[in-house]
């Protein structure tokens, strides 16, 4: 019993603690200097060695201009603690009277303590970087470094440099730092996209380019390579990524895998010009089994995005030739899950593709490849109109590879195939909980749908209007396009001024768009931003009719002003970054 009474007293001790700091932190957040001072004072009490009740309770002192009792504070602790990063706040406290002479005095003894103590430039120099004392920060790291060569403070003088605003002397640090440390190197990269993305200096990409090319070609040495790849992904230029991957793949030719992610990345935005360069360059160099599949797999995906009735034939007569070269092995999985896939959606006969897998599910696979088939089979019952079925599939899939991104796209795919259904009820249960996924892209579709769900539930509670969009969505998924296109024509023409008419406009400019009319798609974008001006769907018709300008019209001056209009009224949308890039390329400019 004695026991339990000592923990719940403590138990109740440490509340009070916590409840009172609090308090103090909210007083001093709302520039309740003389409130937050007395809580602070008592939380010290019962914790004299707390550094942060101390900070607090100085800090508060000064923001009362209560200087005398700050330097009293601080110098009876610096008598008692014998800390040496109180010197920089001594003088700090005499900077914030003005007197700059006597404020240097403690900041110069704090330095002299390094040149006694090298490591002491870790608590020093940090305490004069808090204070935006950055030129001290920097000389405590160099003096630290004179004493002791061995320390290395390059990560945080970079740091340091950036808040200073000199790009330059940051890179340089930076790339110094990376090439002696190449573990640090995701950090630094980490650290130098975040500037890349920022408007705040249009040099800097420049700079970072000059920085990483003269290093490249002075020293021969391919960490440049793969480092200046990294910047040009970056950018999206992939077919310059491509050119250091090659120069890489020269010196090094046992390694493969940069140049096949390289092509993937490529796909993913889209540059099939670039994939397609990076795969042939990949199928001409390598004899790797698996490789050549995966090459072979990713070249005739492209090919079938892009392709016509009339070249189905020909993508059949290659797909079975190699299917035969290659054989049919979990090897192989690759382009049988092509084969079916092409076969229903494109062939329209879904009893082979499913026997194609049925196949496949035989055959001694991994958990994730048999995820993947089932996954697959579960899209062409889905094809069939099959929904319980198709359910049921992505419901094993979900709760076999519970936790993984592979689990999560299957409950993405169950919430549409009840959104197919018309039962928006259910489908947005489940991306209310999707919205949160760990996978962005996934987390995004789950956002659009909820969104479309509810937005069009609000003004129209018997969802008529959504119900038929559903069905013209259906219709998009089972590559039915010219059936699709009357389904939304009919929407616009039956529910004219609804909520529902902007989200059709853009599926209507989308579709025609992937059918190669670029003008009819250019046209419905244009009716969705003349005439719906507040909608949530604006940056996307921005973007996709900016894009058609630029890469399939080659038209920059129709292009820039929609870029702009991305860059300076939807700073929020997802396409900001990369539409400020392609302006600036179109605008001319070198610092790219």
């Amino acid at each position: 019993m004695k026991k339990l009474l000592t923990v719940l007293l403590l138990f109740l001790s440490l509340w009070a603690v916590a409840q009172n700091e609090q308090l103090a932190n909210n007083y001093f957040d709302r520039g309740e200097f003389e409130k937050a001072l007395v809580s602070y004072e008592e939380l010290l009490k019962g914790q004299q060695g707390n550094t942060n009740y101390f900070q607090r309770v100085v800090e508060c002192y000064q923001q009362l201009q209560q200087y005398d009792k700050a330097e009293k504070a601080i110098q009876a602790r610096l008598d008692k603690y014998r800390q040496n990063t109180l010197l920089v706040e001594l003088g700090y406290n005499y900077q914030l009277q003005k007197n700059q002479e006597k404020a240097n005095k403690y900041f110069d003894q704090a330095i002299d303590k390094i040149k006694k103590n090298a490591p002491e430039a870790y608590g020093i120099a940090y305490t004069f970087e808090r204070k935006a004392l950055f030129d001290y920060a920097l000389l405590a790291y160099k003096t630290a470094l004179e004493t002791d060569p061995k320390l290395s403070f390059n990560f945080q003088m970079a740091m340091i440099y950036g808040q200073k605003g000199e790009p330059d002397l940051m890179i340089e640090t930076y790339l110094l730092e990376a090439y002696q440390n190449p573990q640090n190197l995701p950090i630094i990269q980490n650290q130098l996209s975040r500037f890349m993305t920022e408007d705040a200096d249009a040099n800097f990409n420049d700079s970072l380019k000059k920085a990483l090319l003269l290093r490249a070609q002075k020293t021969q040495d391919v960490f440049w390579n793969d480092f200046l790849s990294w910047f040009f992904v970056q950018q999206k230029e992939y077919g310059k990524a491509f050119i250091q991957q090659k120069a890489i793949y020269k010196r090094n030719p046992d390694s493969f895998s940069n140049i096949v992610n390289l092509a993937q990345m490529a796909i993913s935005d889209n540059d099939q010009d670039s994939a397609s360069e990076i795969l042939t360059f990949v199928l001409e160099n390598t004899n790797d089994l698996e490789l050549l599949i995966q090459a072979h797999s990713y070249l005739l995906d492209m090919k079938i995005e892009r392709a016509s009735a009339k070249d189905y034939p020909e993508i059949t007569a290659t797909l079975d030739r190699l299917i035969k070269e290659f054989g049919i092995s979990p090897y192989t999985l690759e382009l049988l899950e092509l084969e079916a896939d092409f076969t229903a959606f494109h062939l329209n006969n879904p009893e082979k593709a499913k026997m194609i897998l049925k196949n496949a599910m035989e055959m001694p696979v991994n958990r994730y490849q048999m995820a993947d088939l089932k996954m697959q089979m579960a899209d062409i019952l889905l094809f069939e109109e099959k929904f319980n079925q198709a359910l049921i599939y992505y419901s094993q899939v979900s709760e076999e590879m519970s936790g993984d991104v592979t689990g999560q796209e299957a409950q993405l795919k169950t919430a549409k195939t009840s959104y197919y259904k018309g039962d928006f009820e259910w489908a947005s249960h489940q991306l209310k909980v999707l919205k949160s996924a760990s996978t962005q892209l996934i987390a995004n579709d789950a956002l659009d749908l909820f969104l479309l769900i509810s937005d069009n539930t609000v003004e129209d509670s018997t969802q008529v209007a959504l119900k038929k969009l559903a069905r013209a969505d259906f219709l998009l998924y089972q590559n039915k396009k010219p059936e699709a296109l009357a389904q939304f024509q009919l929407i616009l023409k039956e529910h004219k001024g609804e909520a529902i008419e902007p989200v059709t406009l853009l599926r209507l400019g989308k579709t025609y768009e992937k059918m190669g009319d670029y003008t009819q798609a250019l046209d419905y974008y244009a009716n969705l931003l003349n005439n719906h001006k507040d909608c949530i769907y604006r940056d996307e018709a921005l973007y996709y009719s900016a894009e058609i300008y630029n890469v399939n019209l080659s038209d920059a001056e129709k292009a820039k002003p929609l870029y702009e209009e991305i860059i300076f009224k939807h700073e929020d949308s997802i396409y900001f970054v990369d539409s400020r890039n392609k302006y600036r390329k179109l605008r001319g400019d070198t610092n790219l």
